[in-house]
């Protein structure tokens, strides 16, 4: 089977990696043959092709290899909010107010929830077990939605102090 995926020009290199090396790890540990060319040629069995392709569209949306080979876990999944701004200065304040300051926010909300998070283009990305995933993008809704994020890390606090 064959699929075809495209991920940022800039994100290439990375799945690449020095001398080839990511593109092969991800080939072995998933038993496909990536070809990476203007879009992402995967080839193998269907659900090696699932894992490939997940870990593939990690990588194009900002995960480093290893954040992406997490998704190799059955227990963790790649989860992908979209940004839709009515203006370039609205969506760069909205980016702005999930990574904060020096990138604390979304630091925090990582730390709080388990997730890893990527804020790449008009997307933040996140890599976790179902469970991190629902209350990160819980944290990320309501920062978006303009709450403060004091109140945001305390709601974090509280419902992980009761798991």
């Amino acid at each position: 089977m064959l699929e075809l995926l495209n991920i940022p020009e800039e994100r290439k290199a990375v799945l690449i990696g020095r001398e080839g090396r990511i593109k092969r790890e991800i080939e072995k540990k998933t038993r496909t043959k990536i070809r990476v060319r203007e879009d992402i040629e995967i080839q193998g069995e269907p659900l090696d092709l699932i894992k490939a392709k997940e870990i593939i569209r990690a990588i194009g949306r900002g995960f480093s290899p290893n954040q992406a080979l997490k998704l190799l876990d059955e227990g963790f999944q790649l989860s992908v909010i979209s940004l839709r701004g009515d203006s370039p200065r609205k969506m760069k304040r909205l980016l702005a107010r999930v990574i904060g300051k020096g990138g604390l926010a979304r630091k925090k909300i990582g730390e709080l929830t388990g997730c890893s998070i990527s804020v790449y283009g008009k997307t933040i990305s996140l890599i976790g077990t179902w469970e991190e995933i629902e209350r990160a993008t819980k944290a990320i809704n309501d920062i978006l939605g303009g709450a403060p994020h004091s109140h945001v890390y305390r709601n974090l606090m509280m419902g992980r102090q009761s798991i």
